[in-house]
């Protein structure tokens, strides 16, 4: 599946035979090209994911204290997580937060259910580095995330604004299907609204 989003980016969707069941990738893709990709699991958690820009992967530590889990969240409407990744640089971040569902929503005939999130990533020193917090999209079909709204709070206390909402699917021979080439926000000075903060 391609999904052209805003703030000018196009997410690639896909499988691959050798994984476990379940697994997805997604690649991003901005006017420069490719910029980012990821795989997770079933229960959506991120298994491994790598900054192509920087070339730094990051994954899942198999041990956690609340994995993230997608079924837990359909069920009951929330599904809290406390769980760690570690960088093939040696950097261990801690992840905590929660996600909870909000409602039902289509876009581009795509039936998805509304989320809210919060999210805060720690040093392995337990210093505070980002607090996220927004609105996302998930598909009961696809079996995971798409982006929304969301700021992001770094320890700095620096703001950023972004809108990742998806605007357009596009399934194997539908027009759009494997572009990537963004056509939403691209046109923008800045995507996402950058204020200062005071710490």
């Amino acid at each position: 599946m391609t999904v052209q989003q805003r703030s000018c980016t196009v997410a690639q969707h896909f499988t691959c035979a050798t994984d476990a069941p379940g697994d997805q990738w997604v690649a991003y893709f901005t006017r420069e090209g490719l910029v980012y990709q990821s795989r997770i699991d079933a229960e959506t958690r991120w298994m491994e994911s790598t900054d192509t820009v920087s070339g730094i992967t990051d994954r899942l530590e198999p041990d956690a204290a609340d994995h993230a889990s997608l079924r837990t969240l359909m069920a009951s409407g929330r599904d809290d997580f406390d769980f760690w990744t570690v960088s093939d640089s040696g950097e261990r971040l801690r992840h905590v937060g929660h996600d909870e569902l909000t409602g039902h929503t289509t876009i581009d005939g795509v039936a998805l259910d509304t989320t809210r999130f919060e999210l805060e990533t720690f040093s392995a020193e337990g210093d505070l580095l980002i607090r996220r917090t927004g609105t996302q999209f998930v598909s009961r079909e696809t079996g995971r995330f798409y982006g929304g709204l969301e700021t992001a709070t770094d320890w700095s206390g620096e703001v950023s604004e972004t809108n990742d909402t998806p605007v357009t699917f596009a399934r194997p021979g539908e027009a759009g299907f494997g572009s990537t080439d963004p056509q939403f926000d691209c046109d923008m000075q800045m995507v996402g609204r950058i204020t200062g903060g005071g710490a």
